[in-house]
């Protein structure tokens, strides 16, 4: 666990010191010196000089401006990481009566008097000083996002103040309804049950809860339990969310696997995200997901000017239609297509049951007579789903993931299934790269198990590079 603590650390301030190097060699070129070119000429002359007074073993070559401010942003960071003042938030602190603008400018000051110390002392005289004084307010801002993941993962979608979390056994006068993972959550209710007794309606409970609402956070307090019902501790790690179990007792685990453990008020705190997406993962799918959506909707622009007039001809407007879909641990959303069904067509599923040729929550027939002549074509080639591109842009669905379903299909799931909300719907994904047409709910969840097991931004890639040859090189169907 250490181990993997340290190489997080070493991944974070190595994205950091990418991206401040980057952000500040940019902004020095286009604004410290902009367009006064003799500026480089009088700050690489002063560098030369030192660089002949003070350490001349040095080659000419290594004595460029952007070396040089690549070299303090690492001192800097190394400086920053070595002490206790800029530490990641950790979720199972206590919160304080510490606004963002406190933790920011103490930011500021240490950043303003290094940078402004660095400029004096290398002689980087030739400089705006009106964009000098902005810049050390900006670098504190990037600062602060990347000391909190989740304000970065609240920018790309996912906020933290709309997730949701069951407490069980937890007095509301609790000391711990005030750490940081719960005070900014949402509690949809506090139960008073024996856990080892009683823990398969706990699992009904959360079962139910995931089915009513979106469901983030499991917190249990065992108070003197010290171990925990096999079935049920397997339960919990293969839940695909955050649990946070409190104790009187150390608890001994039967299975291996990751967690934190802390010590509060003689409690012990246990700590288990599996929630993949989430943190710093959640953060690169979202970049990969943003720049694949605005690559698509660039290319395919011609083709939905060309789809949307096909449409308005053929049946008039609405051009898209937006049905109601659960997304990301049980959230629902309005998902877009381009209307290829006539109008309230989802209404007519229940009487045409009888010709469904699908189980469980899978809906589909042949010959549908809902589906607008001559627009057939659309759901062959998943045409009609080019719009949820903006589903993925809104950080609502995924370019790959299990693909949503409408909130009354949750009549279906039980606790094995309901695993596949736990991840952001998606366009494409392991079913369609392998079996789309298949008439099996549980073929679909199998490969949505797969997906959630072996989750990584490869897999991802793969699938992504794999959808095209699925589309047009079989028959397809659209959902």
């Amino acid at each position: 666990m250490e181990i993997k603590n340290r190489l997080k650390y070493f991944f974070r301030f190595t994205l950091l010191q990418i991206f401040l190097t980057v952000v500040t060699i940019a902004y020095f070129d286009n604004f410290l010196i902009g367009d006064y070119e003799d500026g480089f000429n009088i700050i690489s002359t002063n560098l030369l000089e030192d660089k002949n007074r003070f350490y001349n073993f040095v080659p000419n070559e290594y004595i460029k401006i952007d070396i040089f401010l690549a070299i303090f942003i690492f001192i800097f960071l190394i400086g920053l990481y070595s002490t206790k003042f800029y530490t990641y938030v950790n979720e199972l602190t206590f919160t304080v009566d510490k606004s963002f603008w406190d933790e920011y400018f103490s930011i500021y000051l240490v950043w303003s008097a290094s940078f402004l110390s660095f400029m004096q002392l290398l002689r980087f005289s030739a400089v705006s000083r009106g964009y000098l004084v902005l810049y050390t307010f900006i670098v504190p801002l990037i600062l602060v996002a990347f000391r909190n993941s989740e304000f970065i993962s609240s920018l790309l979608g996912r906020n933290l103040t709309n997730e949701n979390y069951i407490s069980f056994n937890l007095d509301e006068s609790s000391i711990f309804s005030q750490l940081r993972i719960l005070k900014f959550r949402n509690n949809l209710g506090n139960h008073t049950i024996d856990i080892n007794e009683d823990f398969l309606e706990v699992e009904k409970k959360i079962e139910n809860l995931s089915k009513e609402s979106q469901l983030n956070l499991i917190v249990i307090n065992l108070k003197n339990i010290s171990e925990l019902n096999i079935k049920f501790e397997d339960y919990l790690i293969k839940l695909n969310k955050k649990i946070l179990l409190i104790s009187d007792a150390f608890i001994n685990f039967e299975s291996n696997f990751y967690y934190r453990m802390s010590q509060i008020s003689n409690k012990n705190i246990i700590y288990i995200n599996n929630d993949i997406q989430y943190g710093s993962r959640y953060i690169l799918k979202r970049i990969i997901d943003i720049a694949v959506s605005l690559l698509a909707l660039t290319i395919l622009s011609p083709l939905i000017i060309f789809i949307s007039f096909i449409v308005v001809m053929k049946a008039g407007n609405p051009i898209l239609v937006r049905q109601t879909r659960v997304g990301l641990h049980g959230r629902n959303f309005l998902m877009y297509k381009f209307r290829t069904m006539k109008q309230n067509s989802h209404l007519e599923r229940t009487n045409l049951d009888s010709q469904n040729k699908k189980n469980g929550p899978l809906f589909k027939i042949e010959n549908d007579p809902r589906v607008i002549s001559g627009l057939q074509f659309m759901r062959k080639y998943s045409i009609d789903e080019i719009p949820q591109f903006l589903n993925v842009l809104k950080g609502q669905m995924s370019i790959v993931g299990p693909r949503p379903l409408f909130p009354e299909d949750n009549k279906h799931y039980d606790s094995i299934f309901i695993r596949r909300l736990n991840v952001l719907p998606g366009i494409t994904g392991l079913l369609q790269i392998n079996e789309r047409n298949t008439d099996d709910f549980k073929v679909w969840h199998k490969y949505d198990v797969e997906y959630i097991d072996n989750w990584s931004i490869y897999l991802d890639l793969k699938i992504i590079f794999k959808t095209p040859f699925s589309i047009f090189f079989r028959k397809t169907e659209g959902l």
